[in-house]
């Protein structure tokens, strides 16, 4: 049922109000009947009669001001606000930690009581306020009063009554059969209002945002007063767990009547707008043990319960397992080699169903910016980089880190130098500006986009996984945006024209060789007008295989029509670049004496990119100006907000407006959401929050861009292949992303996100593969204490969270309305013991 507020309705005030007073005086002294009967097991009988004569006149004072509260407002739909009492801050929880790996590890929680002490501060938050039957608030109130006047006597007493009172209040499936009878009584009598309240939601569906801001502007100062009250309980609350609890985690719900900074679900035909709320009995996954050993038979009961096995992946990768690039038997199987095959993707016919282990020693990584500068060793403990590169500045190992001194092959003195050295040698790159998205080929440990950050400036690195070992799982423990890919027979998974420039350092691609087909690839990524980087060493030195090399290269790129625009030498690194610019029309195409390289059929479609052989050929340059790249996008950050010139009204957008209409309300309704919501109502620690991945974007960053800004995050916008392809949408923004079938392993090493978000995803693809296996997935490209959210219908909902329980992960939040669902989870440290051996993956 949606949250809202009660209307005045002049003509039935009195009689409503001493008939609700009558009926609720009544089943108040029912129920503290039921209570001192129940008493001895609750508080101590010298205390009952004193809590019972002030548990009757706190409800009397929470009805009388409930019925005040209700007389002075207005109706407003919801639009599927998320009440705050079904979330968890996660800053507490870390507070009591104390930064401790090993509680960490261990992942044992203690009882919410922080949570229960909280109820007390505003009981309205708890109920389910748009029935006109004003029964149900009014005793929702005064049974949490009832349960925390016991707890708060047995936040004192010892460990088994602390555990008790957090399964009851967590698991919601423990609870007094006269509290069960109280909330089912109170279920059936808001029921006959049900239907009116989805009728009232589905009119004010278009005015979603307006509603929200003018309840957050009318509520303002009533927040306020709120705040103050929940801050001395919170204190109360707070000495007394310090003094009840020493170790471990503590998860403190959030109470609030009706605030801001609410959830939204989305509008369109994706999903409904929620307009019921049910947190009486949530699905939290919080429990105590004893014992380690009590722990682990506990967790392997509840796997078996489940019906998912999990055990963990025996492969020759170990940890570092990427399932479509480690198939040994597939690579056996090649033919050949010359163009890289066997550093391309080779998918098992199967997807795995196991969990990828962790290294011994693992640690929560080091925090961004910190983490661009060192890293746990242990985390990625490998050593061969430091041995080939380390006099190169790549990396060092300095005691129990790996350090990045911030070189590189072409930027022995620093990434920061060399990004400068190439602003002056070319002002028109302007750096954060002009330039904003770019692509950097075989980026080493990517300290060249490590620093680009300072800039203003996105770039999505990638190497292969090769013998330079886990150098792009370097990238990604420092917390910068990689894949792990190679340039061999198939186009990269990105759509034509999106990168502002393309950078390649030393990157050891034959770009001359084959009739340049790789370096055609370049140019089909290339945003028109945008600018190929090449610091290689055919641009200043004299050897002989470098001026061939050289030659080879200024054939090519005159034919492509490309302009070399500078060279220049840097004397510091002793290095030189060539930078070159793609064309803004076909008049030089059209002028060649030769057809060669040759242009591309006007059957070809340079945004197919997933498994699309590569071919030496050239498209046309867009020039129509309605046509995408026929333009520069405007500067940074203002392409964030604004919609491309080449979204026409005459096109539909996703949620079925036109283009433009659907980008803007899609942009301004989501940002409410991540701002209200996914900042604030969580209970997600952003600080610790570095690498992010939306599972199934659509007009890209949409839930985070809002916060790109004042969070120093980014994005990973994963389009799946078989949604609508707004990538080119994603990159005109000024964002990065990436094609790709969820039905199989993403491109990335374990460990690799911090949060994970999937929107509308599971659903699709329970349609085309095994759920489990997409699970699995996430748990692999996932970090220990990292985020998963989903929104999907119920029935998945509930079933990834089956999972997640499986998994040992903690359920942080559930919340549905009108068969549409939310889900955080936290994920643990847990590994299964049991292993499983994919053949194909053994060397």
């Amino acid at each position: 049922m949606a949250m809202g507020k009660y209307s005045r309705v002049d003509g039935r005030r009195s009689s409503n109000y001493c008939s609700t007073i009558t009926i609720v005086v009544f089943v108040g002294v029912c129920l503290v009947g039921v209570w001192m009967m129940m008493s001895s097991s609750m508080v101590p009988i010298q205390n009952s009669e004193l809590v019972s004569d002030d548990t009757q006149h706190e409800v009397l004072n929470e009805v009388q001001k409930k019925i005040d509260d209700n007389d002075s407002r207005q109706f407003e739909d919801s639009s599927g606000n998320f009440p705050l009492d079904a979330t968890k801050r996660e800053t507490d929880i870390d507070s009591s930690q104390g930064g401790s790996n090993t509680d960490a590890q261990d992942n044992q929680t203690l009882p919410d009581k922080g949570s229960e002490d909280n109820v007390e501060e505003n009981p309205e938050a708890t109920t389910e306020e748009n029935s006109e039957d004003k029964t149900e608030p009014e005793e929702e109130p005064k049974k949490h009063k009832e349960q925390n006047s016991g707890d708060g006597e047995q936040n004192a007493g010892d460990g088994e009554s602390n555990s008790e009172t957090g399964e009851t209040k967590m698991e919601g499936g423990e609870t007094d059969e006269a509290e069960q009878a109280i909330s089912e009584d109170s279920t059936d009598e808001s029921k006959s209002d049900s239907n009116e309240d989805e009728k009232k939601s589905e009119a004010n569906e278009n005015t979603v945002d307006t509603q929200l801001e003018n309840k957050a502007e009318s509520q303002s100062e009533e927040t306020k007063e709120e705040k103050v009250e929940q801050n001395q309980e919170e204190n109360v609350g707070q000495n007394q767990e310090d003094n009840s609890e020493s170790a471990g985690e503590e998860h403190i719900e959030i109470q609030a009547k009706d605030q801001s900074s609410n959830e939204v679900f989305p509008a369109g035909s994706q999903s409904e707008i929620l307009n019921e709320s049910t947190t009486g009995n949530g699905n939290w996954s919080t429990q105590m043990v004893e014992s380690k050993n009590e722990k682990e038979s506990l967790q392997s009961t509840i796997t078996k319960q489940n019906g998912y096995g999990w055990k963990l992946c025996n492969v020759t990768a170990g940890p570092d397992y990427i399932p479509c690039l480690d198939n040994v038997q597939a690579v056996r199987r090649l033919r050949s080699t010359r163009h890289y095959e066997h550093r391309e993707r080779h998918c098992p016919d199967e997807a795995p169903t196991c969990l990828v282990s962790l290294p011994e020693g693992y640690k929560r990584p080091v925090p961004w910016p910190t983490s661009r500068r060192k890293i746990w060793f242990n985390n990625v403990p490998h050593t061969k980089l430091v041995v080939l590169k380390g006099h190169q500045n790549w990396l060092k190992v300095t005691g129990e880190y790996l350090t990045f001194p911030g070189g590189g092959t072409q930027f022995m003195h620093g990434a920061l130098h060399y990004i400068d050295y190439i602003q002056k040698t070319l002002p028109n790159i302007a750096w954060g500006k002009r330039s904003r998205v770019i692509l950097d080929v075989g980026c080493g440990v990517a300290s060249f986009g490590a620093y680009l950050f300072d800039r203003d400036v996105l770039a999505m690195s990638f190497a292969p996984k090769d013998e330079h070992e886990a150098q792009v799982q370097f990238a990604l423990e420092r917390g910068i945006p990689a894949i792990s890919a190679v340039m061999g027979t198939t186009r990269l998974p990105f759509p034509s024209g999106v990168f502002d420039i393309v950078h390649c350092a030393r990157c050891r691609v034959p770009w001359h060789m084959e009739g340049g087909k790789l370096l055609l690839e370049l140019n089909r990524v290339l945003r028109p007008g945008g600018y190929f980087v090449w610091s290689a060493t055919p641009v200043y030195r004299k050897a002989p295989e470098d001026v061939g090399i050289w030659k080879a290269m200024s054939e090519l790129t005159n034919k492509m029509c490309w302009d070399l625009v500078s060279t220049s030498h840097d004397r510091l690194n002793r290095i030189g670049a060539a930078i070159y610019r793609k064309p803004t029309s076909n008049e030089c195409y059209e002028k060649r004496p030769q057809n060669e390289p040759p242009l591309c059929k006007n059957s070809d479609n340079p945004d197919a990119a997933w498994n699309i052989p590569l071919q030496a050929c050239m498209h046309k340059v867009p020039v129509l100006p309605s046509e995408r790249g026929s333009q520069w996008p405007e500067q940074w950050p203002l392409r964030v907000e604004k919609a491309p010139y080449w979204l026409k009204n005459s096109q539909v957008g996703v949620y079925g407006k036109a283009a433009p209409e659907d980008y803007t309300s899609d942009y301004k309704h989501w940002k409410t959401v991540v701002s209200s919501s996914y900042l604030k109502g969580m209970g997600i620690k952003w600080s610790s929050v570095r690498n992010v991945m939306d599972m199934k974007a659509t007009y890209g960053g949409r839930r985070f861009a809002a916060a790109l800004k004042d969070l120093k995050v980014w994005v990973m916008n994963v389009v799946p292949i078989n949604s609508a392809d707004t990538l080119p949408i994603i990159y005109e923004r000024g964002l990065l992303g990436i094609y790709h079938d969820w039905c199989e392993s993403f491109s990335t090493y374990p460990r690799s996100y911090d949060l994970v978000h999937a929107d509308h995803l599971f659903s699709d693809l329970k349609k085309r593969c095994q759920l489990t296996a997409v699970i699995a997935e996430v748990d692999r490209i996932l970090r220990p204490e990292g985020m998963l959210i989903v929104r999907d219908n119920v029935e998945i909902v509930s079933e990834v969270e089956n999972m997640a329980k499986s998994l040992q992960w903690e359920v942080r939040l559930t919340f549905s309305q009108n068969n549409e669902g939310l889900l955080c989870v936290k994920k643990t440290f847990w590994r299964p013991t049991e292993t499983h051996t994919i053949r194909s993956a053994i060397s």
